[in-house]
Parts: structure tokens; C-alpha cells; sequence
């Protein structure tokens, strides 16, 4: 059966562009464009890893909000209308709220290589293998 709503998550990475473009060639129904931006762990400000502040958060629903729009100009190109939403939490866990509370019937993510751990992770990536996993409805992982 055809997905009635599609859920692609963008990280501004090569292979969720192509995941887009895959959602977007393959499926002809609502799609969703879903930026998550990852709050930066206390522990890493106050170890002086990162500096702590307004300026980064604000720096990085800027990004966010760029790939979203960037993903929204693609789409108006191949004449397809996207929504699009930036949440702020855990990549892996907003994605499946969101699969949650939407009515997702299909997600289409990049996948990423070269993280450490198991062989799934390292073929997959810590939030796709979590996604594909987890989620309640069909994921297609772009590779």
C-alpha cells in the first residue's frame, strides 16, 4: 500500500539530500522535511569543549532552518509542495515522536558509515539503525 505521509529527516548531509530526492521521486503524497537540532550536553560547555551560550543555540536553529528552506526550494523545483519542521531534541527520539504524532507511514533517511560499534551502526549510523529499529512504519535508509 502507498504511504499516505512521508517523513524525510534532513541533517544537511549528502545522502539526506538524496533521500529527499528519493521521497520525492518515489512517493506522490504529503512529505514532511524534518530538521533536529541536537541541544549541546551541558557536560560538553562546562568541560570547555564548546562555549557555552545563546550565540550557539541561535547559531544552530539558523543551520537548521537553512536546510529546511534549502529542502523546501528543492522540492518547489520538482513542483512538490514539502512541509517542514525543526524540532530540538535527541535526533533518534524526535524522529519517532514525530512518526508518533503525525501519522508517518513511511520514513526515507540517509544513512551514514564510519561510526563506531556494532557492524549496523557502522553500516547504517547511531540514528538510522535507531530509526530502523524503533519505528512503528516502514523506513527506507538511502545509502
Amino acid at each position: 500500500m502507498a504511504p499516505s505521509h512521508v517523513l524525510v529527516p534532513l541533517d544537511g548531509s549528502p545522502l539526506a539530500d538524496e533521500a529527499l530526492t528519493q521521497a520525492l521521486e518515489l512517493f506522490d503524497c504529503r512529505v514532511t522535511v524534518l530538521n533536529v537540532v541536537t541541544p549541546i550536553d551541558a557536560a560538553m560547555s562546562e568541560g570547555g569543549v564548546l562555549e557555552p551560550g545563546a550565540e550557539r543555540r541561535e547559531a544552530a536553529r539558523d543551520r537548521a532552518t537553512r536546510v529546511v528552506e534549502r529542502a523546501k526550494e528543492r522540492a518547489t523545483e520538482a513542483d512538490r509542495p514539502v512541509e517542514t519542521v525543526v524540532e530540538t531534541g535527541d535526533a533518534a527520539e524526535t524522529i519517532l515522536e514525530y512518526v508518533a504524532e503525525h501519522d508517518v507511514d513511511h520514513v526515507v533517511m540517509g544513512g551514514h558509515g564510519g561510526e563506531r560499534g556494532e557492524l549496523a551502526r557502522r553500516l547504517l549510523g547511531t540514528v538510522a539503525t535507531t530509526v530502523v529499529s524503533e519505528a512503528p512504519v516502514t523506513v527506507t535508509v538511502v545509502r
